[in-house]
């Protein structure tokens, strides 16, 4: 699959965003109000600020983005409208969770009913996400158990290393919070890698005989060229990444998010070091959302001579 770069910033920044914003929730859950107002507004403008950006620059790779508003009404059986709907519910108690775990509006007795209705909508705004993709059955690489999980993984290890980066700028910044950022970016290691294996493994099984059902007959190959100029399933569909440039690409992956462990943890000495491991998070995020579409292949491929998908 094309891998466009408003959907990997979309995915990537909104991630990022509703991660740190359901670790705002549990931070307002387990220790109440935030620290300091400043502390409170800046991480919250960070969060709807990186959730912001992400679903605007979704709209970009839309043909007709003035027809968007219509995704919202298939609901009831379409993933990509559930995260439409869910994204934009998200934003009121969002924003009342701000106002009341920042201290700008006294309201203690808020924080906890607001964390937790926010935070769960975060949550299952990133699952709806991941859903979109894990249940294409044209995509194999996608149509997968692991996908949703990659998805949550990489939001709450984005999340929590930007949340370790604000924290350590204001100058508080707890040691359990250095281990706490540090886990999820193991876990999301770990669930990147079983997704790799686990697409890997998985055999190519679907062929030009099966789509067209003469496989009894034989071996079939196509007379002539679909046709003669390139069109828009062969741009979007029909991408393809070298085997090696791809591997190349996962160990970068693999790198930046080691490094990004190893800052982590050296925080513990020199705070700041979460800044770098930060943006090293989000490097590697992007740099596997890129994968994750670049080695993306559609059945449609068949159609234009790819013997297997």
């Amino acid at each position: 699959m094309h891998p466009a770069y408003s959907v990997i910033l979309f995915t990537t920044a909104s991630g990022a965003g509703y991660g740190l914003l359901a670790l705002l929730c549990l931070v307002g859950l387990s220790h109440g109000e935030a620290s300091t107002l400043l502390f409170g507004l800046a991480s919250m403008v960070i969060a709807l600020g990186l959730i912001t950006i992400g679903l605007l620059s979704s709209t970009l790779h839309l043909g007709h983005p003035e027809r968007a508003w219509r995704a919202f009404s298939q609901w009831r059986s379409s993933w990509l409208s559930r995260e439409g709907v869910l994204a934009v519910v998200t934003y009121v108690p969002a924003v009342l969770f701000g106002v009341v775990w920042s201290g700008l509006y006294p309201a203690p007795e808020l924080i906890k009913p607001l964390a937790v209705i926010t935070g769960a909508l975060a949550l299952l705004t990133v699952m709806s996400t991941g859903k979109i993709y894990a249940t294409l059955k044209t995509i194999r690489a996608w149509h997968n158990p692991w996908t949703v999980w990659v998805y949550l993984a990489f939001a709450l290890a984005t999340g929590a290393a930007i949340l370790a980066a604000i924290t350590a700028v204001f100058g508080n910044f707890p040691a359990f919070l250095v281990y706490f950022a540090s886990a999820w970016l193991v876990i999301a290691l770990a669930v990147q890698l079983g997704y790799w294996r686990s697409i890997d493994a998985a055999p190519l099984d679907l062929t030009i005989e099966q789509a067209t059902g003469l496989g009894r007959i034989g071996r079939v190959s196509q007379w002539e060229a679909p046709h003669t100029a390139a069109n828009y399933v062969q741009t979007e569909m029909g991408y393809a990444v070298a085997r090696r440039h791809a591997a190349r690409l996962r160990r970068l992956v693999v790198i930046a998010l080691v490094l990004a462990i190893l800052l982590m943890l050296a925080g513990l000495v020199v705070p700041l070091a979460a800044l770098p491991s930060a943006a090293l998070a989000i490097f590697a995020a992007v740099v596997q959302r890129w994968l994750f579409f670049a080695e993306a292949q559609h059945v449609s491929t068949l159609f234009y001579g790819a013997e297997a998908a």
